[in-house]
């Protein structure tokens, strides 16, 4: 504090020492929450009003309490003077906007569209370039089906927790293979697909963000792939479709319960070893094994994915295959499954749902799966769960010791199923047509061709069927003589089947090539007495069929 003023300046002093004091105080507690200079400015203005207007040449202060404030000599806050930091008013911060969170995720099936994740409530699609989701990749612009598509083809949205598609086009949205039709909405669950202007042109798929339907996947899986619906299933396991996150890439998910195939034996398969022989197994009618995980309850298995589904599907919505089709594919079976046997594999589950299409047109490339099931199980372990659903399975599973020791005579066997149920659309062993077991019909190799089912087929064709549901393996067909049968003798399916197997090739390579890519070779001329006599036998529709092949 500063000395007190002298007698000349008492009143003026004791006054203006009173009047700032008393101004300051209440002015301080007044603007508690005001910054400094506006304290400094209204007690300044204050004093001068309320004292006489003369300058002041000594410093003097009041008493004013130093526990709200510290004064300057001149009885004023100086510039160098503080407030306490928590008597400033408190400068309001900018508030960051939230994050948008992703709530959905529109991932694109086929080239040229883009996937977006959604976090605004809606989007728009379509060729318009005022659409949240333009179609206007090179890709899509140049594609035949560009003009199919809307200005605004559908939009998406949001209400509250519920995810929907309104179709605005023309031509048709589908979700999910169900029509939406135009002006109409319909809610999108997690994994809907949606196809435009025509429901086998799957274009996108919706991701629900909200909710992880995977935790139980390996942790290295769930990084790399996002799997989606089911789309398949057997006894050995269901099968998923996955995407590959990186690339979008669709791949086949199959998983098998370890506890649904427990080891009877003391050594323990070694699965990874196993893999990585079916990863180098390339033929173009054999599903690629492209990754594989496991936990100590399943085998996770990545397999190539193709677009036309089952072979089980085209034949139930066919009815039955016309023959050449027929044709075709068996050709297609039977290099696919001399290719296994040629390197060790015996497939054992050879059926419709087996044997996947690349397309959904009916000239196309086929190809088997499910052959890495037999190589990754322990053999008596898959076939006891086989024998659950037998229609497929040969005679000598049935009969021969329980420890195994089948011969890749049972594909054969199981062609012969296959072919059978494409050309008459009805499976030669079943509980319809006989009162038998199935189990004993195989065993005594008893079927029928059904007259109204087989008239339109050619006696080849029955011909190659019954020589492959021959009871005895020894005398049944072989994968090489099946394809030197005279049903197979057709160089204009043959070039067909070469252009779908090897797109990039000549139709019919100049120079032998490896067993599963070279044309079969002229067979002798065996096989044509067998032919002739078949050839009569069946024009007698309706038979019974015990038949063996003879030696």
């Amino acid at each position: 504090m500063s000395d007190e003023p002298g007698p000349s300046k008492q009143t003026h002093s004791q006054t203006h020492s009173q009047t700032h004091s008393q101004t300051h105080s209440q002015t301080h507690s007044q603007t508690h929450s005001q910054t400094h200079s506006q304290t400094h400015s209204q007690t300044h203005s204050q004093t001068q009003s309320q004292t006489q207007s003369q300058p002041s040449s000594s410093s003097s202060s009041g008493p004013a309490s130093s526990s709200q404030s510290s004064s300057s000599g001149s009885g004023t806050l100086s510039s160098v003077d503080t407030v306490p930091i928590t008597e400033l008013s408190s400068i309001p911060e900018e508030t960051e906007e939230p994050e948008p969170k992703c709530w959905g995720r529109i991932v694109p099936l086929i080239r040229g569209f883009n996937m977006l994740n959604c976090v605004e409530n809606q989007y728009s699609f379509g060729r318009d370039s005022r659409n949240e989701y333009c179609f206007n990749d090179p890709i899509v612009l140049g594609s035949p089906r560009y003009r199919t598509y809307s200005k605004r083809h559908f939009r998406i949205f949001r209400d509250e927790s519920v995810v929907y598609l309104e179709d605005l086009s023309g031509n048709g949205t589908w979700v999910d293979d169900t029509e939406v039709g135009k002006g109409k909405r319909c809610p999108l669950n997690n994994n809907s697909v949606v196809s435009l202007a025509d429901p086998k042109h799957k274009v996108f798929m919706f991701v629900d963000m909200t909710e992880d339907d995977q935790p139980n996947f390996p942790k290295e899986f769930r990084e790399k792939y996002h799997v989606t619906r089911k789309i398949g299933s057997g006894v050995c396991g269901e099968v998923k479709l996955a995407i590959e996150r990186e690339t979008c890439k669709k791949v086949a998910l199959k998983t098998i319960n370890k506890n649904d195939f427990p080891s009877v034996g003391t050594v323990t398969r070694n699965a990874e070893r196993e893999i990585e022989i079916l990863k180098k197994i390339d033929h173009p009618c054999l599903i690629r094994t492209e990754d594989f995980y496991q936990t100590q309850d399943s085998y996770y298995i990545v397999l190539e994915y193709v677009e036309g589904g089952e072979l089980f599907s085209r034949i139930k919505a066919q009815k039955r295959l016309k023959e050449r089709i027929a044709k075709l594919y068996f050709f297609q079976m039977l290099k696919a499954v001399q290719y296994l046997h040629e390197n060790g594999i015996i497939h054992r589950d050879l059926k419709p749902e087996n044997v996947l299409l690349a397309s959904h047109e009916d000239e196309c490339l086929i190809k088997i799966t499910d052959f890495n099931q037999s190589k990754i199980l322990e053999e008596s372990s898959l076939m006891k769960t086989l024998c659950g659903t037998p229609t497929f399975l040969a005679p000598e599973v049935f009969t021969a010791d329980a420890t195994g020791g089948y011969t890749q005579a049972v594909d054969c066997w199981s062609l012969g199923v296959l072919l059978f149920i494409c050309l008459g659309g009805y499976p030669p062993f079943n509980s319809e047509t006989s009162s038998m077991s199935v189990r004993d019909q195989i065993i005594s190799g008893h079927y029928c061709f059904i007259r109204s089912q087989w008239e339109s087929v050619s006696a080849q064709a029955k011909d190659l069927v019954k020589k492959l549901l021959v009871v005895d393996p020894n005398k049944r067909l072989s994968i090489s003589e099946a394809l030197q049968h005279p049903w197979l003798n057709d160089e204009e399916m043959k070039q067909r089947a070469f252009s779908l197997m090897y797109p990039t090739q000549p139709s019919e390579p100049s120079q032998p090539g490896p067993s599963h890519a070279g044309l079969p070779q002229p067979g002798p001329s065996r096989p044509e007495e067998p032919q002739r006599r078949s050839k009569r036998k069946a024009e007698e529709e309706g038979e019974t069929s015990a038949s063996k092949r003879r030696p």
